[in-house]
């Protein structure tokens, strides 16, 4: 049976669509963060970079792993403004070349690889581990969680935000909130407590957890504005039902959040210090 969340369909979607995407979405391919309300999509978006980061602790001179890069925006931000070293990984070649472009143009030396984040692959380890809504798109969230830990060093960070569902959805809730965002968005989406349990069965331990929802909604607000664009209707009669299903998945965006059923969420869990893992 074809998952939503299907890595084929996934790549294909972003390599047709990212150009479109950053001319009319930006540089950061995420949610906003809105703070007094009328802030801007882009400086609402960069409060959401800042505030994960501020709660993640980040230092300069940190060796960080981008998980699921996106353009690369997240990477170059932490680079330019915390003076960290970063490496960015993600599935779309078309994205990962955007994102080297930018580093280049920038000036930045950060790295952008083609890799899946359930198969990574290093030969070092890191400070901190970023992700900023890219894991709901992952098969199996539990197996990620439990590989990416080898690459946290001890006392390192793992500071993620993503989409996830309300606990105790009814049938009829999943079938009429979660299901439409999950085909149009491709993902799947857990719950809240379930990545907490992923994060402490690493050997991980939370010292942040926060719902985000109240203040990054207003994302699909300014999204229904942007899909009334001719460009991405074109696109969805060169493309298909998968395309006109992903713009279909905006409303329901809209939807789950007017509900309560879709719930953003931020983690930042820590590795325990070498010291405190041998007691």
């Amino acid at each position: 049976m074809s998952r939503p969340n299907e890595k084929s369909k996934i790549i294909e979607h972003y390599n047709v669509v990212s150009p479109y995407y950053q001319s009319l979405w930006g540089e950061h391919l995420h949610h906003g963060y809105w703070i007094h309300g009328n802030e801007s999509r882009e400086t609402a978006q960069l409060q959401l970079v800042e505030h994960l980061a501020r709660r993640a602790n980040v230092r300069p001179g940190s060796e960080v792993l981008d998980i699921g890069c996106g353009f690369g925006a997240s990477s170059l931000y932490l680079a330019r403004n915390y003076g960290v070293n970063a490496t960015g990984i993600n599935i779309s070649p078309i994205q990962v070349e955007m994102a080297n472009r930018a580093a280049r143009k920038a000036n930045l030396d950060v790295k952008f690889l083609l890799m899946d984040a359930e198969s990574m692959q290093f030969s070092q380890t890191f400070d901190l581990l970023w992700s900023v809504e890219s894991i709901s798109h992952y098969h199996d969230p539990q197996k990620f969680f439990a590989s990416a830990v080898r690459f946290l060093k001890p006392g390192g960070i793992f500071a993620l935000t993503d989409w996830f569902r309300k606990e105790n959805l009814t049938p009829a809730e999943q079938k009429k909130f979660i299901e439409p965002i999950e085909k149009g968005m491709f993902v799947e989406l857990r719950t809240m407590e379930d990545y907490a349990d992923f994060l402490t069965a690493g050997g991980l331990r939370i010292v942040h957890r926060q719902v985000l929802t109240p203040n990054c909604a207003k994302t699909w607000d300014l999204g229904l504005e942007i899909i009334k664009e001719k460009s991405f209707w074109a696109l969805a009669a060169q493309h298909g039902t998968d395309f006109v299903t992903y713009l279909k998945g905006f409303q329901a965006m809209r939807a789950g959040y007017g509900s309560g059923n879709f719930v953003y969420g931020l983690f930042v869990a820590k590795m325990p210090e070498a010291a405190e893992s041998n007691d």
